[in-house]
């Protein structure tokens, strides 16, 4: 797919551009409306296909809907999926892009598990009654939750899972393009954190007091990914500077969200499969 084409629907879905403005440059584009269609398909999720094979692997595993107390009286919602097994494992909590907990992040979530963990996928749309089904409107709510409160809710995700009785009271975090940068925020105001994955997620603030970061990191960005990729040089200095271990990886020819397998035309099967095995590799030596 022509890259502008890409550029324009990470314009779309990460900046204040309506769908009209985004559908009518879409057509300029591709040059007309049945072309600007059949790139809308490839670029826009389609979750049936994506799913992770049930069988055997799926049923080994518990998933539950879960609730526990967030900021300001709000119940926080999720998903839970861990092994049937009474061993305890180390809990991952699953942060979702700037849609919510769509159908792509709670596959994700079972996949955390299968490699043997915890895992808790966070709705953190739950202070506006959960994620919607309408992808414009999740985006549009992400964009309406309040930083501090959102972020509590996040630590006290965290604490949540720690607390749960199949958890080894080891933690990790892993997250995609808004989630990712949450990812980077948690990794720097929870002090008990021992892995943080961050996947083409923006960075803190410059000012950040990054010694403050006790967990290992692991960085993926996409080499296409202009937007993100501004501030991963500043990022990579000063946690070296301030002395954080972490690993910071560049996938070469692809785009943001290449890891969505439910976005085909931004997805990349090799690259997402790389980043996968070295995320199950961190969490290995940090959580168990």
């Amino acid at each position: 797919m022509d890259q502008r084409i890409i550029n324009l629907f990470n314009e779309y879905t990460h900046a204040p551009l309506s769908r009209k403005d985004f559908l009518d440059r879409l057509v300029k584009l591709t040059g007309g409306t049945a072309l600007a269609a059949a790139a809308l398909a490839a670029l826009e999720p389609g979750y049936a296909q994506a799913a992770t094979p049930g069988g055997t692997e799926k049923s080994k595993l518990v998933a539950e809907e879960v609730t526990w107390p967030g900021e300001a009286g709000v119940t926080m919602k999720g998903l839970l999926v861990h092994p049937k097994d009474k061993k305890k494992r180390g809990a991952v909590v699953v942060i979702h892009e700037n849609r919510g907990l769509t159908p792509h992040i709670k596959d994700v979530t079972q996949r955390v598990a299968q490699a043997g963990y915890v895992a808790l996928g966070v709705d953190a749309l739950s202070v506006f009654g959960g994620t919607p089904a309408n992808e414009d409107e999740g985006r549009t709510l992400i964009g309406k939750l309040d930083k501090p409160q959102n972020l509590n809710n996040y630590l006290g995700a965290l604490r949540y899972l720690r607390a749960r009785p199949e958890s080894n009271g080891r933690t990790g975090c892993v997250g995609f393009c808004w989630g990712g940068a949450m990812a980077n925020q948690l990794a720097l105001h929870d002090p008990q954190l021992n892995a943080a994955v961050a996947y083409y997620g923006t960075q803190p603030e410059a000012t950040a007091d990054l010694t403050r970061i006790k967990a290992h990191l692991m960085l993926h960005y996409a080499a296409l990914d202009e937007r993100v990729n501004a501030g991963k040089d500043a990022y990579e200095a000063a946690l070296k500077a301030a002395g954080v271990p972490f690993e910071q990886f560049v996938y070469e020819g692809v785009n943001h969200a290449f890891n969505n397998d439910s976005s085909p035309a931004r997805y990349n099967a090799e690259a997402a499969k790389l980043a996968w095995e070295r995320t199950l590799r961190l969490f290995k030596e940090q959580l168990r």
